[in-house]
Formats: structure tokens, C-alpha cells, sequence
């Protein structure tokens, strides 16, 4: 459930894109109502989508912190960089910013795990799962340096993705392709660690 949670901003994102692009004429109504005029049929799907995408993160922040008083800062993280690229992307028009935004999450990410790890000596993923998991120091540090290659890796691809297919592939691969790479790193991890867990048990 918390996983579903946690994604749906991108979820929302992507249903609004579709939407919008199946109702074209509405969607620029809508566009050029709300965010002003000059706005054409082909930028209204991604910027209707962006104003979504912002409106739900700042939602799901106002949920988790009536539930329970407090908001883990990657919520907060989150509301600001999709606020910035967003708000870029509507005030400009130009979905360049938008499509920048998990990129720039992601460098995030790979960046302060590697220099907490560097400078800090502080290896975040091991703080984060201790509870859980019982392993070698080495270990913990080869997994807190995959997370960072992944977190570097998937912000290059969005870029990719991004810049060399059309617009719609990239709403698609933003949801489908980044949830689906996560899940495959995730299992993969877990067949890596396996060996581990097994030897703690005997």
C-alpha cells in the first residue's frame, strides 16, 4: 500500500497525460484557461499532467502529515524539485523541465549516497536497513555504492529516453520502465543478499 502511495504522483501524472491526449480540444480549454493563453494542442497533455503531478505531491504530503503529524524528508525533497522543474515547465510552456525532474531526483539520490558515504563516513542504506538485515561491512558498502550507480544509471536513461523518443514514450517509461527497473534492482538485490540471510539463519 505505502508503495502505491509513494507513486501516485507519477501515477496521477500519467493518467492525466492520457487523458488529456484522448481528449485534445478539452485539454487545451483547460491549458489555456488555467495556465493562460499561447498554449497549443501538443503542450497541453504534459503541462495539464505537470499541474497534477504538483497538486498531488503537495496532497500526499498534507495526507501523511495529518496522519501522523510528521513527513519523512524525500516527501519534501519531492515537493520541491517537482515544484521547480513544474513549475518551470508551466510557466514556460516547455516540458524540457519537467522531463529533467527525475533526473535531477535521481542524481540527488546517487549523490548523497556517495558523498555521505565519502565525507561523512556515513553509509545511508545501511542506516536505513540495519533493522532488518544483519551483514558484513563490506557488504553494506557494496550496497550502498549499487544504489548510487542505480540512482546515476536511471537518471542518465531518463535523459535518454527523454531526448530520443517522442513525448508519449517518455510518460510511459517514467512510470512503467522506472517502477519496472526498480523492481528488477530490488529482486536482484535480494538474490545477491540471499546467500547472507541463509548463513545468519545457520
Amino acid at each position: 500500500m505505502k508503495f502505491f502511495f509513494d507513486l501516485l504522483p507519477v501515477i496521477l501524472f500519467f493518467v492525466a497525460y492520457k487523458i488529456a491526449g484522448a481528449n485534445e480540444a478539452d485539454a487545451l480549454e483547460l491549458a489555456n484557461g488555467v495556465l493562460g493563453g499561447g498554449i497549443v494542442a501538443s503542450q497541453a497533455p504534459i503541462l495539464i499532467a505537470t499541474a497534477i503531478a504538483i497538486v498531488a505531491t503537495a496532497a500526499q504530503i498534507g495526507w501523511v502529515w495529518f496522519r501522523h503529524g510528521k513527513v519523512e524528508t524525500m516527501l519534501w525533497v519531492s515537493l520541491v524539485i517537482v515544484s521547480v522543474f513544474g513549475g518551470a515547465t508551466l510557466f514556460f510552456h516547455d516540458p524540457t523541465f519537467i522531463k529533467w525532474k527525475p533526473t535531477a531526483l535521481y542524481w540527488l539520490f546517487a549523490a548523497t549516497l556517495t558523498g555521505s558515504a565519502l565525507l561523512f563516513r556515513r553509509n545511508l542504506i545501511r542506516k536505513l536497513l540495519e533493522a532488518q538485515l544483519s551483514l558484513p561491512d563490506e557488504v553494506w558498502e557494496r550496497l550502498n555504492l549499487a544504489w548510487a550507480g542505480f540512482f546515476a544509471l536511471m537518471g542518465v536513461l531518463n535523459l535518454v529516453v527523454a531526448y530520443q523518443f517522442e513525448e508519449a514514450t517518455w510518460v510511459n517509461f517514467k512510470l512503467f520502465g522506472g517502477m519496472g527497473l526498480m523492481l528488477l534492482f530490488v529482486v536482484a538485490q535480494g538474490a545477491y543478499l540471499s546467500r547472507y540471510m541463509e548463513d545468519e539463519k545457520t
